[in-house]
């Protein structure tokens, strides 16, 4: 039995995307030599179509997060990860070929997936912590996650699947995704992006009065959808026991993360939401409660704040090197670390803090 006939999930993908193009042939770039066998791409494939609505540009569609041939994992409700992402491209009139910056994107995401085990779904986001294409001029340096407008959700012989657009954010966009969320300020912003076309050269969402006032009462009257943040540079450092005393327990964050925290926790604990900061080695809680003050379990660190010490602490996370304590809770400091942001290549090329 040849693999075409086998390639039962590739196909139900291929019948998908003929409803929406026709009989239109995209490009498609595949993988040489297979990821498990060593290969450098995990995606078996990315095809690009040409779409001329609502603007002209290229439209990209993975390969390879979910099952394309014969069903080998367990779970049966869903094929391999259970989705495959999407991209947008504004295309120039004189380009005949999808630029291979985007391609490389994509299979990034692949690796990133791959290695991790985290999957996409709306609503998400990720920081890039750099231009989503390397060595250009644009203000998009994140990436959020939603529903692709024009392929809905599927049935395949492997289980469901959807299809995950992925969209170009700038850092004050994330920063406002992060403290309200995603979806409400991609909605807010449809006019500027429509069918959430990534455009390198566009200024941020939140430059038009609409959309930063929509962001705001957002957050004013919904609080923050973000309860899980993951912190690069976190860390809990056990105080020492002296002669007359203990030291305190110090809680260590990163500089870069500083601020957004700082919102994360009004928009939180203030709305009787818990956040969760997820590092490396730590997870630590917060909870809102009237008592202030903390406990350890083997799992995680959790922090109550009631409203004034929320507050408090907020006014104190800012982007800067240092260390302080807030009036209320005993036994803990909070030590701000400068952050060092680097290059594929490991330079630093930013430092926050």
């Amino acid at each position: 039995m040849s693999e075409e006939v086998t390639a039962v999930g590739w196909d139900a993908i291929d019948q998908s995307l003929a409803k929406v193009y026709g009989d239109q042939e995209p490009m498609h770039y595949g993988t040489m030599i297979p990821y498990s066998l060593g290969g450098q791409d995990p995606l078996d494939g990315i095809s690009a179509y040409k779409s001329e609505s609502p603007i002209p540009h290229w439209h990209f569609v993975t390969y390879g997060f979910s099952e394309l041939y014969e069903k080998e994992l367990e779970n049966k409700e869903y094929s391999g990860y259970g989705f495959e992402l999407t991209f947008r491209l504004v295309r120039h009139e004189d380009e005949e070929e999808p630029p291979a910056w985007a391609l490389n994107l994509l299979q990034n995401m692949g690796r990133y997936v791959f290695n991790s085990g985290n999957v996409f779904r709306k609503g998400d986001y990720l920081d890039a912590n750099g231009p989503i294409c390397l060595d250009s001029d644009t203000q998009l340096t994140a990436l959020a996650f939603t529903h692709d407008p024009e392929l809905a959700e599927m049935d395949t012989p492997n289980g469901k699947m959807e299809f995950i657009q992925m969209v170009g954010i700038s850092e004050d966009e994330l920063e406002a995704m992060q403290t309200w969320n995603t979806l409400g300020v991609l909605e807010a912003g449809i006019e500027q992006i429509p069918s959430y076309i990534t455009d390198l050269t566009r200024p941020s969402l939140l430059q038009n009065p609409k959309v930063q006032e929509a962001v705001e009462r957002g957050i004013e009257e919904e609080g923050s959808n973000t309860g899980f943040l993951f912190v690069d540079q976190l860390a809990w450092e056990e105080g020492k026991k002296g002669w007359f005393h203990k030291q305190s327990n110090i809680m260590q964050l990163g500089a870069k993360q500083a601020e957004v925290i700082s919102k994360l926790l009004r928009g939180r604990l203030l709305k009787n939401k818990n956040l969760s900061l997820v590092g490396q080695q730590t997870t630590i809680l917060f909870k809102a409660d009237d008592q202030v003050g903390y406990y350890e379990t083997e799992q995680e660190i959790t922090i109550t704040l009631n409203k004034d010490a929320v507050e408090e602490l907020s006014q104190n996370l800012v982007p800067q090197e240092g260390q302080f304590t807030i009036s209320t809770l005993a036994g803990v400091s909070f030590q701000i670390l400068k952050t060092h942001i680097k290059n594929q290549e490991g330079a630093v090329v930013k430092t926050i803090g």
